[in-house]
C-alpha cells in the first residue's frame, strides 16, 4: 500500500536538481576547505594539531548524531524549513569559529555548530527532496548528479579560500564564508514541496521504520562501509595539506591536490550514480573501497613530490564521494523513500563515526608519533574491510504486511 503520508511528485526534476546541487555546492565545498585553516590558526591561537583535529572531529560526530534528527524533521515537515534553519546556524558557526579564542570555544563552534549546520544541508535532506520527486529508475542518476554538484563545489572552493585567506587572513576569510552560507535560503525556495499530508494508522511509523531498518542485516553492512568512508575521506581532507607541508612541499601544492580532489570527484560521483542503474551497486561499493587502499599504499610507496600528489589527489578524487549515490540508492531501493531523509541519516551518522576518528586520531596519533603514518595504513586496512563487507548487501526491496507503505 503506498503511503499517504508521502506527497506525490510536485516539482520539475530540472528544478530540484539545480537547486540541490547548488546547495551541496556551498555546503559541502566550505567544510572541504576547512584544512587550510589548520596551520594559521593553530600558529596564531598557539595550540597543537589536536585542538584543532578535535574541534573538527567533534563536527563530523554533531554532524552524523544531528543527521538522523534533521532527516526525521526533512521528512514529516519538508527539508525546506530545515534548510532555512541550518543556514543560519552556518554562517553562525563560521562566525563564531573566527572569534573564538579559546579551544572550547573553537570545539563549540567550528564543532557543534557547524556540524549542526551540515546536517540540515547536505546529501541526507537533499537526498529526500529527489527521491520523492525522481522515478526509481532515474534515482541512482539523479543523486549522482546531486553528488557531483557537491564535488565541484569542492574543487571550486579549495581555491577561492586559499585566495580568501592569502588576501583577508583567516578571520575575515571566515566572515566572508559566513555571508555565503546564507546563499542556502534563496535556493531552498526550489526544494519547498507541497504540505505533506498527515500520517495515517496505515503509515509505517518514524520508529517502525527504525527497528526494520536495523533488523535487517544489509543496513548495517552499509553502515559498516560508510564508517569506513568517513575515516578515510576526512582524515586526508584534513591532514593532507599538513602532511605534504611536513615533507617539504609548499601550501600551492596542498591547495592545487584538494582542488583535484574536487574536480575528480565530479566525474566520480556522477559515474557511480550513472553505473548504479546498469549494475549492482553493493560490487560499485566494494570496488571503490579495495581501490582506495590500493591507490593509498602506492601513494606511500612512492617518492613524494608535486607530481605524485597531484597523481594520488586525481585518483583518489575519483574515488571520493562516489560511494554515496550508490549507497543512498541501495536505502532508497529497500526501504522506499517515506523515511529516506531519516534512514539515510543513520547510514551518515555511522561515515561521521569515521569522520571523528580518522581526524582525530589524524591529530592525536601525529602528535604522540611524530608521523602521519599509522593512519594511512589503518585508512589502508578499513578499505579492504569496507569491500568485503559490502559484498553480501542485498538489493531487493523488502517485504512487508500489505497494511504497511512500500
Amino acid at each position: 500500500m503506498k503511503s499517504s503520508a508521502s506527497p506525490p511528485p510536485s516539482l520539475p526534476i530540472g528544478q530540484v536538481l539545480a537547486c540541490a546541487g547548488l546547495i551541496v555546492t556551498l555546503s559541502m565545498g566550505i567544510r572541504h576547505g576547512f584544512g587550510l585553516w589548520l596551520q594559521p590558526i593553530t600558529m596564531e591561537r598557539g595550540w597543537s594539531r589536536e585542538t584543532f583535529a578535535f574541534a573538527l572531529a567533534i563536527q563530523n560526530l554533531a554532524w552524523g548524531v544531528a543527521t538522523p534528527f534533521a532527516g526525521m524533521l526533512a521528512d514529516r515537515f519538508g527539508a525546506f524549513k530545515v534548510l532555512l534553519t541550518c543556514s543560519a546556524l552556518y554562517a553562525l558557526g563560521l562566525v563564531t569559529m573566527a572569534l573564538a579564542t579559546t579551544g572550547l570555544a573553537f570545539t563549540a563552534s567550528a564543532g557543534v555548530v557547524l556540524g549542526l549546520a551540515q546536517a540540515g544541508t547536505t546529501y541526507a535532506v537533499v537526498y529526500g527532496v529527489i527521491g520523492r520527486n525522481v522515478p526509481a529508475e532515474r534515482r541512482s542518476w539523479a543523486m549522482g548528479v546531486a553528488a557531483a554538484a557537491g564535488s565541484f563545489g569542492q574543487f571550486l572552493m579549495v581555491p577561492v579560500e586559499n585566495l580568501l585567506i592569502g588576501s583577508f587572513g583567516w578571520q575575515h576569510a571566515l566572515f566572508i564564508l559566513g555571508v555565503g552560507a546564507l546563499a542556502i535560503v534563496p535556493l531552498a525556495f526550489g526544494l519547498k514541496e507541497a504540505p505533506f499530508a498527515k500520517p495515517t494508522a496505515h503509515d509505517q511509523s518514524i520508529g517502525g521504520a527504525i527497528r526494520e531498518a536495523f533488523a535487517y542485516p544489509s543496513f548495517v553492512l552499509l553502515m559498516a562501509g560508510y564508517f569506513v568512508c568517513g575515516f578515510q575521506v576526512v582524515f586526508i581532507g584534513v591532514h593532507m595539506p599538513s602532511y605534504l607541508k611536513d615533507h617539504g612541499l609548499t601550501a600551492n601544492v596542498a591547495t592545487t591536490a584538494l582542488a583535484l580532489i574536487g574536480l575528480f570527484n565530479v566525474i566520480g560521483t556522477y559515474a557511480a550514480g550513472s553505473l548504479g542503474q546498469v549494475f549492482p551497486k553493493r560490487y560499485i561499493l566494494s570496488t571503490i573501497y579495495l581501490l582506495r587502499s590500493i591507490v593509498i599504499v602506492i601513494f606511500l610507496n612512492v617518492p613524494l613530490s608535486p607530481m605524485s600528489v597531484y597523481v594520488f589527489a586525481a585518483t583518489m578524487g575519483v574515488l571520493w564521494l562516489s560511494t554515496v549515490p550508490p549507497t543512498n540508492a541501495v536505502v532508497a531501493q529497500i526501504f522506499g523513500v517515506r523515511h529516506l531523509s531519516m534512514l539515510g541519516g543513520f547510514v551518515f551518522f555511522s561515515h561521521q563515526i569515521g569522520s571523528f576518528l580518522g581526524v582525530w586520531l589524524g591529530g592525536r596519533l601525529y602528535d604522540a608519533t611524530g608521523s602521519y603514518d599509522v593512519v594511512w595504513w589503518i585508512a589502508v586496512g578499513l578499505g579492504v574491510f569496507a569491500a568485503l563487507v559490502n559484498l553480501p548487501v542485498r538489493e531487493t526491496a523488502i517485504a512487508r504486511p500489505s497494511a504497511q507503505p512500500a
